[in-house]
């Protein structure tokens, strides 16, 4: 029963997190309607979720390790352009298409964590190298191969239905996705000994080295694991949409670091959760489009997003810090 203590639940990383939520969900039915939880509303900011919570997962384990990685900014362009040139250009079968998005999601996480952790350059420099360098890639092999930035993609009818179909006319199939991946990610860092790992590469990665975690190792995964991520959603958003372009993905950035923060990670790393990072999501992805299901001026949209973003980000440090002052009374 001690567990369930209201001082052990406020010390849960996404507890804060999911105040936040219920804060967020109170504000649009009062200065809205429950149109938004409606299944064509919720369609609207579920779809912006689950695709920006396939990238926030893995970029939150990397801030919990005290790492960063903005290169998705350019991957899931990438990814998108990838299987668009194969399988669009090229005609070549759609699943050589997808395989050649992933490979080079697992080709650029690859050289990140490489750069990384051999050379002792901090991540967020190295990440924006990459950004740059894939994105004048991008462009140019774009314009040199095909001669345009924007190719267009024809899946078949199974890839169409796994990847990139609407379910109940207006949810992504990418919602299931991103379930699935949040269930394998909650057992990845909560049930075995990586998620431990990455705890304690975020507290003191220098200790953690000498207690025997392998550091470099796993910092290298957690990158192929961003890079890898940003590729599938590209990808799917292709198939989705039936083309692809070479802008695009830069939001993904700022997005991805709000969610997770919001979600109780912390920017010195050390410290946070799966269901918060997913909670995280689920609140930015409400706040944005949740102000299209009320009244108030769109010119205002922005400063709404942004202060009701702030304060959830204070509601979750609040109750963080109220979380670590707390102590039981003694029987």
């Amino acid at each position: 029963m001690n567990n369930l203590s209201f001082g052990n639940l406020l010390r849960r990383p996404e507890a804060g997190a999911f105040l936040g939520l219920i804060a967020v969900l109170v504000f649009f039915v009062i200065f809205g309607s429950t149109k938004f939880l409606e299944p064509a509303g919720a369609a609207s900011w579920l779809n912006v979720a689950a695709n920006l919570g396939i990238v926030a997962l893995p970029i939150g384990l990397l801030m919990i390790a005290g790492e960063l990685d903005i290169s998705i900014g350019a991957m899931i362009p990438a990814g998108s352009m990838m299987v668009a040139v194969l399988s669009g250009h090229y005609d070549l079968p759609i699943w050589v298409g997808m395989l050649g998005s992933l490979f080079l999601g697992l080709g650029v996480g690859l050289i990140n964590g490489i750069l990384v952790v051999r050379t002792a350059v901090p991540s967020l420099i190295v990440t924006l190298g990459t950004l740059f360098a894939v994105q004048g890639l991008l462009l140019g092999f774009s314009v040199l191969v095909t001669g345009t930035t924007s190719v267009a993609l024809t899946a078949d009818p199974l890839a169409k239905f796994i990847f990139g179909q609407f379910v109940g006319g207006s949810f992504q199939v990418i919602i299931l996705w991103w379930f699935a991946i949040i269930a394998l990610f909650i057992f990845f860092v909560h049930y075995s000994p990586y998620g431990n790992w990455i705890f304690a590469m975020g507290g003191d990665k220098v200790s953690a080295r000498n207690a025997g975690i392998p550091t470099t190792r796993l910092t290298i995964i957690l990158f192929v694991l961003s890079a890898t991520s940003a590729s599938f959603v590209g990808m799917c958003q292709a198939i989705l949409f039936n083309s692809a372009q070479v802008s695009g993905g830069m939001t993904f950035i700022f997005n991805s670091i709000i969610s997770v923060v919001v979600g109780g990670v912390l920017l010195t790393g050390g410290f946070g959760s799966v269901i918060g990072i997913f909670f995280g999501t689920i609140t930015f992805a409400i706040v944005n489009q949740g102000i299209y299901f009320t009244t108030f001026d769109r010119n205002w949209s922005s400063l709404i997003i942004g202060i009701m973003l702030l304060l959830a980000v204070l509601m979750n440090n609040t109750f963080r810090n109220m979380a670590l002052a707390y102590r039981p009374k003694k029987k």
